[in-house]
């Protein structure tokens, strides 16, 4: 008497498993966004720059008397507020940063940041110059925000 087997052979499992595994190495990157996380990892980084190049800006000026309305911070010449801080200009914070892959839009007293080829409107960087006649003294230095949600 013969006895039948049911279920499968071990090779059939294994040949499931590899292929399974096949399809899910070309599949996850069609899934997975990591661009957007690239994006607000850099636009971060940028945000670092900025205010580490503000502060090195203004304590230049310091350090050169406080008396002109620029400094040459690495062999850049950028351009201050009556205080000290960095303008938001070409001449001014993007002058004192490299600022490779990003583009920046300057405003009235903003320079706003985005990478470069990015469409949307959720991924960037502003600096706002400081206005040292301003009556609160947060306002009497630049500051920086960042949205960094970059979706898509």
């Amino acid at each position: 008497m013969k006895r039948q087997q049911s279920g499968f052979t071990m090779i059939e499992l294994i040949m499931v498993i590899v292929i399974l595994g096949i399809l899910a190495a070309f599949a996850l990157p069609r899934f997975a966004d990591l661009g957007s996380n690239a994006r607000a990892a850099a636009i971060q980084g940028l945000a670092g720059s900025i205010k580490s190049a503000s502060a090195i800006v203004h304590s230049a000026w310091l350090a050169e008397g406080s008396t002109v309305n620029s400094v040459t911070v690495e062999g850049a010449n950028v351009t201050t507020t009556t205080n000290g801080y960095a303008l938001a200009t070409a001449a001014g914070i993007e002058a004192a940063i490299d600022v490779d892959g990003f583009t920046g839009t300057a405003g009235t007293g903003e320079i706003v940041f985005v990478p470069d080829n990015y469409t949307g409107t959720d991924c960037s960087v502003t600096y706002v110059e400081a206005d040292p006649a301003a009556d609160e003294p947060e306002d009497q230095v630049s500051q920086v925000t960042v949205d960094d949600t970059c979706a898509g």
